[in-house]
């Protein structure tokens, strides 16, 4: 067979790394790989196009900070190799250097590469510990072919994988010992094993290598690295027999300009403004990192509580009525209460119950909400419209198991754990004190049973929300706090309602409770969880005094002596 026939690999195998390795390097095609030092870069060089990837020894060396003079260990290459490889499904050609070591040290390598999946290694006919080639190559003394031809015996007997490669590196036209010995060299390690011959040259032109070329005659695939001869036409590889073309350092380079750029303006300006706009973005890292990915796979896997992704819309567009003394300069959602904004209550409880993903609908003054750890979106008709317009500002947060609350709430942390543990699609909090000091709050709730609070375990509906404590003479069960948690198939269904509901021509007066009343209308289960007090809205300023006197008797014991 003709070396630069295609090899006959099974179809069977032919899929795997090491086997499109191998086609590569014997195919009549000329082939390309593309060098890469970490994962990060492995992927990038995958969705560039490229078929394989080369595993430089000097990036990555250079990418742990050390020399390309053996510093890193064998073991330390080979855990880097593994992360590319997870990162890519390409087939990875490891510059092997000398094998680390002697004919024992190669076979131990190979076994480790083809367990972490590494198509093939190439090594070079130096002396262990080796120097970069460009680094006073000629006075590098070369390995005995005797002693190197074992190493590649060695290594060729222990593979278990019959398409795992070995390529020889033949270092003599660099070393300064000629034509003759680089022929030499490389015929020898053909029979002893090489399934390919990598000739190597730090000259400007591509004269020794197309000579080198002439003179192999295709007795084997020929592997380059034009690294220098970069000038040369890439036809000029393809008519001289060439196999394949290593282009070997240029993303290590690349980044390595683009850092200390970026880092020098960063550390003269003293400011991101002028680098922020030309660097990737930290969504464009995130994607390389298939963070997707792992969303889907939370969904997949895991529980709302134990993932942690559940969400959170607070509606807090309004400025708060009777409180216009306090909220001239900010909503009712940013006063403080106990020393803390209403809303920073509200983000504490809901990330200690693992509800980190927050969106907040501001109105009136929204500039002056404080984001941090929240989303922000504005309902801009805030001044003519009720709580169902804010609603559907952030109906797009619906994409996770989602709790609905008012902006104006604080609450013992048992309400909220209790709430987004409950398995309905449909649940809310309603109070059944019968004396409340939320006297103001006037969302009252009719259940399908009164809160009888010594029978656990009986399951309670909504049935009605309304504006009076009673109707047709039957009393209310209890006041709706402003707490409703819609999960599973529910989401849908609360988006399509509120859809429908947009099209009413009272859509803009319309308020949570009308919500709830037109979802029960339509047959769904609202569960309701009952509390007997333990919470506080704010509504006016007699609530506000009472949300402080509620606020200080949550703060942990010992706090206050720290304050």
């Amino acid at each position: 067979m003709n070396a630069r026939e295609p090899a006959l690999i099974p179809a069977a195998v032919a899929t795997s790394r090491s086997a499109r390795l191998r086609q590569m390097l014997t195919s009549n095609e000329l082939e390309f790989l593309m060098e890469a030092h970490n994962g990060l870069s492995a992927r990038i060089a995958r969705e560039a196009g490229f078929k394989a990837i080369w595993g430089s020894g000097l990036s990555i060396s250079a990418q742990f900070g050390v020399r390309d003079n053996n510093e890193a260990s064998w073991t330390q290459v080979v855990d880097n190799l593994e992360f590319m490889a997870d990162a890519s499904d390409l087939p990875i050609l490891l510059d092997g250097d000398t094998g680390y070591g002697n004919f024992n040290n190669v076979r131990r390598l190979v076994r480790k590469l083809e367990q972490r999946g590494i198509a093939g290694v190439c090594i070079e006919d130096k002396v262990f510990p080796k120097t970069n080639s460009f680094i006073g190559g000629e006075a590098q003394p070369l390995a005995d072919i005797d002693e190197f031809c074992g190493k590649i015996k060695a290594g060729k007997d222990s593979q278990t994988d019959e398409h795992f490669s070995i390529v020889a590196r033949v270092e003599a036209l660099i070393a300064g010992w000629g034509m003759d010995e680089a022929l030499k060299r490389a015929e020898a390690y053909r029979q002893a094993g090489a399934d390919a011959i990598l000739i190597h040259s730090k000259l400007s032109k591509a004269d020794e290598i197309l000579t080198f070329a002439r003179e192999w005659a295709g007795r084997g695939p020929l592997v380059i690295v034009p690294t220098k001869y970069y000038s040369t036409p890439t036809d000029v590889f393809r008519k001289a027999g060439i196999s394949t073309v290593i282009w070997a350092n240029h993303q290590i380079r690349a980044a390595v300009s683009a850092m200390q750029a970026v880092t020098k303006t960063i550390y003269e300006t003293q400011t991101l403004v002028d680098v922020e706009d030309r660097i990737a973005t930290v969504n464009e890292i995130f994607r390389l990192q298939d963070a997707d990915e792992y969303s889907e796979a939370e969904d997949r896997y895991l529980s709302a509580t134990s993932r942690g992704a559940g969400s959170a819309i607070v509606l807090a567009a309004t400025r708060g009525s009777g409180l216009d003394a306090y909220t001239e300069d900010k909503p009712k959602v940013m006063l403080p209460v106990a020393g803390k904004p209403l809303l920073r209550w509200l983000v504490d409880a809901f990330k200690k119950q693992s509800v980190n993903d927050i969106t907040v609908v501001g109105g009136y003054k929204a500039e002056a909400i404080d984001t941090a750890g929240i989303k922000l979106v504005r309902n801009e008709r805030f001044a003519q419209t009720n709580e169902l317009a804010s609603l559907a500002c952030a109906v797009g947060a619906l994409d996770n198991d989602t709790v609905i609350s008012y902006g104006d709430l604080v609450f013992r942390s048992y309400i909220l754990r209790d709430l987004v543990e409950s398995a309905a699609d449909f649940s809310v909090v309603v109070d059944s004190s019968p004396e409340s000091e939320n006297s103001s709050t006037r969302d009252f709730a009719w259940c399908s049973a009164a809160d009888e609070r010594d029978l656990f375990g009986s399951k309670v509906f909504l049935e009605r929300v309304a504006s009076e404590p009673a109707a047709n003479g039957v009393a209310a069960h209890g006041r709706w706090i402003g707490l409703v948690n819609v999960r599973g198939a529910g989401r849908a269904k609360l988006a399509k309602k509120l859809a429908q509901l947009q099209t009413r021509a009272d859509f803009d007066t319309l308020d949570m409770p009308a919500l709830l009343n037109a979802l029960i209308a339509d047959g769904e289960k609202i569960e309701v969880q009952y509390v007997h007090g333990h919470w506080r809205g704010v509504n006016d300023l007699e609530d506000f005094r009472r949300a402080g006197d509620f606020a200080h008797s949550q703060t942990p014991l010992g706090a206050e002596g720290n304050a």
